[in-house]
């Protein structure tokens, strides 16, 4: 049996353990993030929700990763500092990871076979895919690199008022 998706341990960009559940959000945004993507200017439309919405219980997670086009190559240092001097970021991040493959980490495992694409599929297209979970985990929904970040309001809304 998978691990409940609240419970799955992840790691901070400054090396702390986390789980979804610690963060006693109504609603949680899981992105996997990359520095060097064409959809990078997104991180400004993430802090925009996390900053109109974590009072109200959404929380925003930022999971960088280097699997499409090398297009996050720094280390975690490099990362923290890019996001914060360039869009301002104030959202959780998380120390970077896969979420295709062998190595995908336990929790992106989890969220595509919650949420799975087009067509039923498990695998993750590209940087920027984003999973709006509702507080208790059991729901799911994905979200596609092209959705900008302001498009998931009325979802949002439905989670955190609800």
């Amino acid at each position: 049996m998978s691990q409940q998706l609240l419970d799955i341990p992840c790691t901070t960009i400054t090396g702390e353990q986390k789980r979804l559940g610690d963060f006693g959000a109504k609603a949680i945004l899981v992105v996997n993030t990359a520095s060097q993507c064409g959809f990078t200017p997104q991180y400004q439309g993430l802090e925009a929700l996390w900053k109109a919405y974590r009072d109200k219980g959404l929380v925003v997670l930022g999971f960088p990763c280097n699997q499409f086009g090398k297009q996050e190559p720094g280390d975690e240092r490099a990362i923290s500092s890019f996001c914060e001097l360039n869009f301002g970021v104030s959202f959780p991040l998380f120390r970077k990871v896969e979420v295709n493959g062998a190595a995908a980490h336990p929790l992106f495992v989890q969220l595509k076979q919650q949420a799975p694409g087009l067509l039923g599929t498990q695998r993750i297209k590209w940087n920027f895919t984003k999973f709006l979970i509702s507080g208790d985990g059991r729901q799911v929904k994905r979200y596609a690199p092209t959705t900008k970040p302001q498009a998931l309001q009325a979802a949002i809304d439905a989670l955190v008022q609800g």
